[in-house]
């Protein structure tokens, strides 16, 4: 193993301690998310970015977009759609869904009570690598 490619350990404060990321109006999205592990960030991994989506209650969404990157999301809480290639498919607390790579996709929060959060992951090294085009 090199230094370039070592363990990383993110730690439970990290989510207090570092302020959310958002889109700048609603535009593509009313949702948050916390870059976890990004070779930008983390000065390790050179083959994986990921982090944590949340949407809101009622009005949480993610845009429809598609990215070269393939992804995964596991749901950690609530329900909501996954919406992938015009495709809906519903998911709640313990769901994982594989994006295809250029899939156009979006997620929106079914809930009018609990966020919808989720675990993404990317196969490539920085979050920075993904470019996102909305639909």
């Amino acid at each position: 193993m090199s230094k370039e490619d070592a363990p990383i350990v993110i730690p439970s404060s990290h989510l207090i301690n570092t302020p959310c990321e958002q889109f700048d109006g609603t535009k593509y999205g009313i949702c948050t998310w916390h870059t976890l592990i990004s070779k930008d960030r983390t000065k390790s991994s050179n083959h994986m970015a990921c982090g944590l989506g949340v949407c809101p209650p009622k009005v949480g969404i993610l845009c429809a977009h598609r990215h070269l990157q393939a992804e995964i999301y596991h749901i950690l809480e609530g329900e909501g759609t996954v919406t992938i290639d015009k495709v809906d498919y519903k998911v709640d607390k313990g769901a994982t869904v594989y994006i295809p790579g250029d899939s156009e996709h979006g997620i929106k929060n079914d809930s009018d009570v609990d966020d919808l959060k989720w675990f993404y992951v990317f196969p490539t090294a920085s979050f920075s690598d993904v470019i996102y085009r909305f639909s």
